[in-house]
C-alpha cells in the first residue's frame, strides 16, 4: 500500500497516533478549576445578584478517603409553597477539570429542596452550592474536602 502523507511511512503515522490517542485517553495533566472559574460560571447563571449566605445545609465528609465516590447531600430550608420556593440547586468544585458537578430542579410539587448524589473530586477543594429562590434570591454555602488516598493526608 503506497501513503499519501507525504514522506512518513505509514508505521510512523500509526504510531505517532497511537502515541497521541494514549495521551488524550489516558487523561494528560489538564487544567482544574479555581474559584474564579467558579464565579465565572455562578456569574452566567446569576449575573450581578447579590448572594446570600444561608439556608443551605450540605452533607459532605471533611475527609474523603476515595475521590472518585464522595457522598454529597444537601437540603435547603423552604416551605415550598407556590409563593416561596426553591427553583434550583447548583453544585460547583472549585479544583475539578469542571467546574459544575451538578444542577437540581425543583416545583412546588416537590415535598421539600433536599438530594443527595455522589461525586468525583480530582484533589483536595471547596465544594460550593448555590440554591435559586422563586422570589429571585439566591443562597449560598460551601465546604471544604480533603481528598486523601487511603485515609493518608493529601
Amino acid at each position: 500500500m503506497s501513503s499519501h502523507f507525504g514522506k512518513i511511512s505509514r508505521r510512523e503515522f500509526l504510531g505517532t497516533a497511537t502515541v497521541v490517542a494514549a495521551t488524550v485517553i489516558s487523561g494528560a495533566p489538564s487544567a482544574h478549576a479555581t474559584p474564579d472559574a467558579v464565579a465565572a460560571e455562578v456569574k452566567k447563571l446569576f449575573g450581578d445578584k447579590k448572594i446570600l449566605e444561608g439556608k443551605i445545609k450540605l452533607d459532605l465528609p471533611t475527609i474523603a478517603e476515595n475521590g472518585l465516590v464522595v457522598p454529597l447531600g444537601f437540603d435547603v430550608e423552604s416551605p415550598m409553597t407556590d409563593k416561596d420556593f426553591v427553583k434550583a440547586i447548583h453544585v460547583f468544585a472549585e479544583g475539578n477539570p469542571n467546574p459544575q458537578i451538578a444542577s437540581f430542579r425543583f416545583t412546588t410539587m416537590s415535598p421539600k429542596a433536599a438530594g443527595a448524589v455522589r461525586i468525583r473530586l480530582a484533589q483536595t477543594q471547596n465544594i460550593v452550592a448555590f440554591a435559586e429562590m422563586a422570589n429571585g434570591d439566591v443562597y449560598t454555602a460551601k465546604k471544604e474536602v480533603k481528598v486523601t488516598i487511603g485515609g493518608c493526608g493529601g
